[in-house]
């Protein structure tokens, strides 16, 4: 099968928009090798989840990255990259077997750490679980502070998706396909989403997403990974450095809902605009980071339109030089400095995950959005496509 020619225009416009913001290779030295074997996949059984086979897909390419996701959740299980030196790690946090995503990923097993997995059909929260879409008030999952959280209790995170290989020029993919009926989860529609997962020679992981619906309804997809690029089992991330392309912010209630107030962030331990230690404000005595523990916050992207590929956010360790360069179509970025990571989980390297030893950038459209009129829209009608890009650039400088 080959990629379709809507993939291979949004690969283009990917590759021109990394290409001018300067990130092109695996190392700040090396250029693109043309010559180089192109990306693979492979697959694997992983187990069962609701009486159906879960595979792991392997995404490998030529400059040693490789990317493990599985048909349950869509989940990025891991990532691999060298480091400046040549040293490879997985860069992001997980579980080891299938069983524990289906026991500790999400709110209604008691976990709701949400590891590397596709997010829908609301990322992010809405008020008590209650929206109106022309006029008519529909009411989804509470699981969260008595607000609706990442989908409610039964969210895309937890379904078996079906997984086609997509081969492409220089590329490796998969697309994940997930029909979510009328009324799944208080949603209205019958909503079909398609995620496209592609790696290129240039150690970038793109994910392009698209839905229909068959009735109005609201959508929000994002992938919920959680990184640590000094490995995952390294400990903490506070010395990991973050840029964030925002001027404002959207401040929220005790319970994390947003105000509504876009705010400046300037003057603010919200102010990333130059790349600063993760761990340089989150313990300042701020109400906003008392409410969320840390970081757990939507900033909104600077941008000169409403569609185009843009810079959204920049991470970097200075212990292993490794860089992760964020780029969307989307209007916002949740920026989690993993809070409420607690030394109860133990991950993939076989130690325990503690407060701080990850932290998630979630593209998005904002919080809440369907009951805020002055943020961008979720709404999405019959006749549209939802449709949205971002981009994971993985170097080393």
């Amino acid at each position: 099968m080959s990629i379709s020619r809507r993939g291979r225009a949004a690969l283009a416009v990917i590759a021109a928009a990394v290409m001018a913001l300067g990130f092109t290779s695996v190392t700040s030295s090396a250029a693109p090798d043309s010559s180089a074997r192109p990306p693979t996949v492979s697959k694997e059984y992983f187990g069962q989840a609701d009486g159906k086979a879960v595979y792991r897909y392997t995404l490998a390419n030529a400059r040693g990255m490789r990317v493990r996701i599985l048909s349950y959740g869509g989940i990025i299980q891991t990532l691999d990259v060298p480091d400046r030196h040549g040293h490879t790690a997985n860069v992001v946090l997980g579980f080891p077997t299938l069983a524990d995503y289906v026991a500790k990923n999400s709110p209604a097993a008691g976990g709701g750490t949400y590891f590397g997995a596709l997010i829908g059909r609301y990322a992010n929260r809405i008020a008590k679980g209650t929206f109106t879409l022309d006029g008519t008030t529909y009411h989804v999952p509470v699981n969260n502070n008595g607000n609706s959280l990442h989908g409610g209790t039964d969210g895309f995170n937890q379904r078996v998706w079906d997984v086609t290989e997509v081969p492409g020029k220089g590329t490796a993919g998969l697309r994940l396909t997930l029909v979510s009926p009328d009324g799944d989860q208080g949603y209205p529609g019958t909503l079909t989403a398609t995620v496209e997962y592609t790696l290129d020679n240039q150690n970038r992981l793109s994910i392009n997403y698209h839905a229909t619906t068959d009735k109005p309804t609201v959508v929000n997809l994002t992938n919920h990974t959680y990184w640590n690029l000094d490995g995952e089992s390294s400990g903490d991330i506070y010395g990991q450095k973050l840029m964030l392309n925002a001027d404002r912010y959207t401040p929220t209630d005790s319970t994390q809902i947003p105000t509504g107030e876009l705010a400046p962030v300037k003057g603010t331990p919200f102010d990333l605009r130059r790349p600063t230690a993760i761990g340089d404000h989150v313990a300042d005595n701020d109400p906003q980071l008392l409410t969320g523990q840390g970081y757990d916050h939507n900033w909104v992207l600077n941008r000169e339109d409403g569609t185009s590929l843009a810079l959204a956010a920049r991470a970097s360790d200075p212990e292993s030089g490794r860089v992760l360069t964020v780029l969307t179509t989307e209007p916002g970025i949740q920026f989690y400095s993993g809070n409420f990571l607690t030394g109860t989980l133990v991950g993939t390297g076989n130690k325990t995950y503690r407060q701080g030893y990850g932290f998630a950038l979630e593209t998005q459209h904002f919080p809440d959005s369907p009951n805020h009129a002055n943020f961008p829209s979720t709404v999405l009608r019959p006749g549209q496509t939802y449709q949205q890009t971002t981009v994971f650039a993985l170097s080393t400088d």
